[in-house]
């Protein structure tokens, strides 16, 4: 496998090796011990998941919280996604950044999206099948979201909004804005220093002008 580093810290797009021949392909789409070589991070995935979406379908942007948070191994099946990171860290150098890149059944890129990040994706085509390793079990009660059409997270989502599905749960997640009141809030009350809110950088909700679609 190939890996590569993204805008956000430890999120990594990986393309695996596909061997292709007059009967079709053969790939491996994970391998701990050649993740671990090359990131320096070692996970152990717990839970498969699977879905399948139609075009305009937006899913997120989720997370878990606290010592249920997941890092996830992103990839489609069948179809196309434009999927959707965001970095929710509030002591990351990168916090605040978004990172999209379009996955497909075609090109077989992987994205891992470490702990502590929100993730969502727009579905690019009919009957699309959209699979995620976890390292931790899902936790409802522990789920948290922010509103995929946040004005000032401002992602592009790649669909026409005027035919987008939403659930009605993601409609009423809370803006960008609540979402970083409510963990610095927690942070703090836990004794950790007080932090910005906007990064120095002034990144915060822009995506980058280099991403691939």
């Amino acid at each position: 496998m190939e890996i590569s580093k993204t805008t956000i810290q430890d999120c990594f797009l990986i393309q695996p090796k596909v061997f292709a021949d007059q009967r079709g392909y053969f790939f491996e789409s994970f391998n701990a011990d050649s993740f671990a070589s090359l990131t320096g991070i070692q996970t152990q995935f717990v839970q498969d998941n699977e879905s399948m979406s139609n075009y305009g379908v937006i899913r997120g942007l989720h997370a878990q919280e606290g010592a249920f948070a997941q890092a996830k191994l992103i990839r489609v099946v069948q179809g196309a996604v434009l999927d959707v990171v965001v970095d929710a860290r509030p002591n990351s150098p990168t916090f605040g950044k978004i990172f999209t890149h379009k996955l497909t059944a075609e090109n077989k890129t992987q994205i891992f999206i470490p702990k502590g990040c929100l993730h969502g994706f727009s579905v690019l085509e009919d009957h699309t099948i959209f699979s995620y390793k976890c390292d931790a079990f899902y936790a409802p009660q522990h789920e948290i979201g922010v509103y995929p059409l946040d004005p000032q997270l401002n992602i592009n989502w790649n669909i026409d909004l005027e035919r987008s599905q939403i659930s009605e749960k993601d409609k009423y997640s809370v803006s960008w804005e609540e979402f970083q009141v409510v963990q610095h809030t927690q942070l703090e009350d836990l004794g950790f220093p007080k932090i910005d809110l906007i990064p120095e950088n002034g990144s915060l909700g822009l995506q980058d002008k280099n991403t691939k679609y």
